[in-house]
This record gives C-alpha cells, sequence and structure tokens, in this order.
C-alpha cells in the first residue's frame, strides 16, 4: 500500500471522525455477504420519509468511501482513478474535499443530515472495526452470511469473516441502540448472544420478531409481464400488505423487512413503510429486470456475486419463469449467464460445482465465463445437463453466443446475467439490452 493511499487514508479518517463527533447523526451500520446494497437502499428509503438521511453512493463501502460519504463527497471522486502524475485530477479531487474540511472544522452546517445510512464491508480482517471506529452505528444490520462468504480467501476460514461481520453489532453497546439479524441464516441468528443491545430478528420464517408471509408476485400493467412482490410484513397479531414494484428476487425480501425494522426504530410505522417501499429505486445491476431483444426479458445481476447470491438469483429466475409462464400461458425459456465468483481461495471449485448442480436443475441454457466458471458448466454436464451448455474465457466472447441464442429462439426468453464485477458481465447485458 502506497505511502500517499496511507497519508490519504488518515486525513479522511481524521476528518470524518471530527465530523461525526461535532454534528452527532445517527449511525445505520450494515453489513453481509450479500443483500447489503439493497438494505441500504430500503433502509434510505423508509428513513427519508421523516429524516434528513445521506447514504453511501452506489458500493463506497470501503476505509475511503465511507469516510467521504461522512463527509459528503462523492466517492466516485477518490483516488481509485487518479493517477499520481495525474495533476489536474489530483488538483479536482482535494478541490471537492476542501469543503468538506471546512464543514468539519469551519462553522457549523445546519444542514447536515441527521443520519447516516453506512453500508461497510468486511474485505479483509479487521476493516469492520477501523470503520466502525470512524462511527460507531446505534443501529446495526446483518443481511446474510453463508457457508462460503464472499472474500472468504483473505480469511482462514468462513467462520473468521463471520466474526468480523459480528463485531459491526458487538459494537453496539446500549439499550438505546438496536440489532437486525436475518433469522433464516443461523450464522447470522447465533451472533445475538454476544450482543448486549436489544435484537430484532427479521425473516419469512414466523419464529422472527417481523416476517413476511404471502409471497407472490403481481403482474404488471401491460397484462402479462411481472411487475414485482406483494407479500405481508407480519409483527405480533398484526399484518401490513406490501406492493414493492420492481423486485423480482424472493431473497431481497429479506432487505426490505431490514427497513421495516429500522424504521420501527426510529417510530415510522409499517404502513408508512409500506408507502416509502411501494416505488424505491432500485441499485443498478442488482436483480433490475429489463427489456431485451426478441421480446426477451434480462434479469440484470451482475454488480458482483457470491456463492449464496448466485444460489439466491438460479432461483429467482427459476420463480420469475414460473409466475410468467402463468401470467402469459407461454412457455418460458431460462437462460442462465454465470460467470466466475471472486475472492473464494481454496473453495473457488467447490463453490463452482455447487452453483453447477442448482444450474442444471433450473435452466434450459447454461453459459459460463471465466475460467473458475467452468466448473459449473463441467458439473452441470456431469449431473444430467449434457446438452446446451457453453463456456467461454471472457464476456467479450460470450456475449456474441448469447445474443445469437436468443435470435433463434421464439421470443419467450428469461436470461439471468451474473458474475464478479471484474467478469465485466455488465458487457452481456449491453449486448442484448433495447
Amino acid at each position: 500500500m502506497s505511502v500517499s493511499f496511507n497519508f490519504l487514508k488518515f486525513i479522511l479518517r481524521k476528518a470524518a471522525k471530527r465530523t461525526i463527533q461535532r454534528y452527532k447523526p445517527t449511525v445505520v451500520g450494515i453489513t453481509g455477504s450479500a443483500g447489503k446494497t439493497m438494505a441500504k437502499e430500503a433502509i434510505y428509503t423508509v428513513l427519508s420519509h421523516k429524516f434528513k438521511v445521506r447514504k453511501n453512493a452506489e458500493n463506497f463501502n470501503n476505509e475511503i468511501g465511507v469516510p467521504l460519504t461522512i463527509l459528503g463527497v462523492d466517492p466516485r471522486l477518490s483516488t481509485a482513478n487518479i493517477k499520481p502524475n495525474n495533476w489536474p485530477r489530483l488538483l479536482k479531487f482535494w478541490w471537492n474535499l476542501f469543503p468538506a474540511f471546512w464543514r468539519a472544522y469551519g462553522p457549523f452546517d445546519p444542514n447536515y443530515p441527521e443520519i447516516l445510512v453506512l453500508e461497510m464491508a468486511a474485505a479483509k480482517p479487521g476493516d469492520i472495526d477501523y470503520l466502525v471506529d470512524i462511527a460507531r452505528p446505534k443501529v446495526g444490520v446483518v443481511t446474510t452470511v453463508g457457508d462460503i462468504p464472499v472474500h472468504v480467501e483473505y480469511y482462514p476460514s468462513p467462520s473468521a469473516v463471520a466474526k468480523e461481520k459480528a463485531r459491526l453489532v458487538e459494537a453496539l453497546v446500549d439499550q438505546n441502540s438496536l440489532a437486525v439479524l436475518n433469522f433464516d441464516d443461523k450464522v447470522v441468528l447465533d451472533m445475538q448472544n454476544k450482543i448486549k443491545a436489544p435484537v430484532l430478528t427479521m425473516g419469512l420464517s414466523s419464529k422472527a420478531d417481523i416476517w413476511a408471509s404471502g409471497i407472490s408476485y403481481f403482474v404488471s400493467d401491460d397484462g402479462e409481464n411481472v411487475g414485482g412482490i406483494s407479500f405481508k410484513v407480519n409483527k405480533e397479531s398484526t399484518f401490513v400488505p406490501f406492493k414493492v414494484s420492481g423486485v423480482v428476487g424472493i431473497h431481497q425480501i429479506y432487505s426490505l423487512l431490514s427497513a421495516v425494522a429500522v424504521g420501527l426504530h426510529f417510530g415510522i410505522n409499517i404502513i408508512d413503510a409500506s408507502v416509502a417501499l411501494e416505488k424505491m429505486e432500485l441499485p443498478g445491476g442488482r436483480m433490475r429486470l429489463i427489456e431485451g431483444i426478441k421480446n426477451s426479458k434480462i434479469i440484470d445481476d451482475t454488480y458482483n456475486a457470491s456463492p449464496l447470491a448466485v444460489h439466491a438469483a438460479l432461483e429467482t429466475l427459476k420463480s420469475l419463469a414460473d409466475a410468467t409462464e402463468r401470467f402469459t400461458q407461454e412457455r418460458i425459456r431460462r437462460i442462465a449467464v454465470l460467470g466466475d465468483m471472486k475472492e473464494l481461495g481454496k473453495y473457488t471449485e467447490q463453490a463452482h460445482r455447487s452453483i453447477g448442480n442448482i444450474a442444471c436443475e433450473i435452466a434450459d441454457i447454461v453459459i459460463t465465463v471465466g475460467d473458475a466458471a467452468k466448473f459449473i458448466a463441467d458439473s452441470a454436464m456431469s449431473q444430467k445437463m449434457k446438452d446446451n451448455i457453453y463456456s467461454f474465457s471472457t464476456s467479450r466472447e460470450a456475449k456474441d453466443k448469447v445474443k445469437k441464442i436468443i435470435e433463434a429462439g421464439d421470443g419467450n426468453d428469461l436470461v439471468l446475467i451474473k458474475g464478479s464485477h471484474s467478469m465485466k458481465m455488465d458487457e452481456i447485458v449491453d449486448e442484448i439490452k433495447i
């Protein structure tokens, strides 16, 4: 790590801590191996109904992105895209930091947010402690961890990843705080044993404090496509109906439930949360249903990938295709385009083969992208899927094949596209969307 990067970290950390100490915003921290960004967007949507709120841009959730969010600087201006000899960009970056330092050390800004909703990554050991030291949360949310979590390559074991993520909710120290945990993920639920603050669980099980039931897809205005998901949110003996446009993954309901739980902590009732979430703005590249060529539909889930998230995406491919068949009374062809899942270390082959076992049960056609993803194809082929499996090294090579397959079809294709960010799976989406 360069001296200049360490200096930047030091400066941002000092200024961000000063800003937190000065303005005393309530911090909502979110972590997990999947669903963090969706949860952040949902929580922001609900809390914005009543408060001045700021959130991370996109998924800028590390030691640079979180301080910049606190300081009110767009993290997309960070040093990630700045080369040491690029003086114009360097000057622009530091110029954009000036108002943030002024806010931290100059006259008091009465418009500073009341609440900060901060997604916090645990890409390596010590990350959560570093971020919590800057902005100690009053509310902590853990979405899910799973058996083989993302970033496990940089940890001794999967359990070490879980322990790192648990540091977020272990930092909640008083009875006015709140930990929101996924009841259906045993690894997450077990975190409650070391938490001093009150705990609110959410999930699809009726044993959770807040749970969803009656889950179904609703038809879009054209009467032919899926418009979103409807369900009931239950708490104690009452329930409130929810109808959220654009959401197509049942696993995304966990993020919506976390927003309901956080909203209750801040005095926002479940009915108001339902109204706020009805038309929430969904993050790009995460379970977005978009129009494709030849009347195809694309599940754009290209931003990143972990074993848990890919499994959930494949289940969405199945459930969404089933629902569309009910609406249209036509057979939907299921196409899964799956790229490498990165940062899994010694679990790489095992995780990809496991996905192959699932993909062959759900998809009519499987297309893999990357060296590790070839284990998906090999596993699917060894199970029962002898035909309609194609493997490519890069998304650039794969996109032409995907396009040809759709063009040769009958116009009833549902295409899931998912892989780690570095696999550039969005290039395939760009090739086949309209």
